[in-house]
């Protein structure tokens, strides 16, 4: 019996007026798999994350999880099935621990209880580097460590799909190296993994497949590599090169 993808958008549709962030859009993730994502500024990233995670409703199309269709399931039904998500700006809770704001995600998104709470939420600090600032409010972290956080909080519910959106974003090189072996390791333990990326070099270092995205299509998908290659990416970036993509 053949395995479910983990992931499956089926002619995925959305437009905001003249705006079309996503036009019959097809996608499958398999399991374990980590895929990246570029495309330019405007080009429907975030609005795909947003109706995988279900904070967007697509104007037709269907969203599966590991063969179920999950297409009119609230955000919180879909992160109890398994899809956990970063966003751009970390906005942990600021007055709350490191722990803390990952115990609330446990608690809340996994629906943990007690010593099993508890226990997630410090393997997930574990794994991301952030047991020595447990203790620490997070509205004390630098940048690099409220980038961890964000991760750290998905992390918590559980998923079996991370979502990762712009984590590199702002980072010095040190830390995007840092940050990408996080994400290695992660991904090394069996986690499905889509990365939204402009630090294009990050997502060479860990991801197997690309896809770029423009206008709401899929205009190229293979090895990272080859769409870097493609003469339609190029053309999209104007013809320079991509933010963070080493020569």
């Amino acid at each position: 019996m053949m395995t479910a993808p983990l992931l499956r958008l089926e002619s995925l549709s959305k437009s905001f007026g003249q705006v079309t962030v996503a036009r019959d859009l097809a996608l499958s993730l398999g399991q374990g798999e980590a895929l990246g994502i570029v495309g330019p500024n405007g080009a429907g990233k975030s609005s795909l994350f947003a109706m995988i995670s279900g904070d967007l409703r697509p104007d037709a199309g269907t969203v599966w999880l590991d063969g179920r269709d999950v297409t009119g399931a609230p955000p919180h039904a879909r992160t109890r099935a398994g899809i956990g998500r970063t966003y751009q700006v970390p906005r942990p809770f600021s007055h709350l621990t490191v722990f803390e704001n990952v115990l609330v995600c446990a608690h809340q998104g996994a629906g943990l209880h007690g010593k099993q709470a508890w226990s997630q939420a410090m393997d997930v600090l574990e794994r991301t580097g952030l047991a020595d600032l447990a203790n620490t409010a997070a509205g004390r972290l630098t940048l690099l460590q409220r980038k961890r956080l964000e991760v750290a909080r998905a992390l918590g519910t559980g998923p079996r799909l991370l979502l990762l959106d712009e984590v590199a974003g702002g980072l010095t090189e040190p830390e995007v190296a840092e940050l990408v072996e996080v994400i290695r390791r992660l991904h090394a333990d069996g986690l499905g993994i889509v990365w939204i990326e402009h630090v294009v070099h990050a997502l060479v270092k860990t991801v197997a497949r690309m896809i770029c995205l423009a206008g709401g299509d899929v205009v190229a998908d293979g090895e990272p590599v080859a769409v870097l290659a493609d003469a339609k990416v190029r053309e999209l970036y104007l013809g320079g090169v991509m933010e963070g993509e080493e020569s």
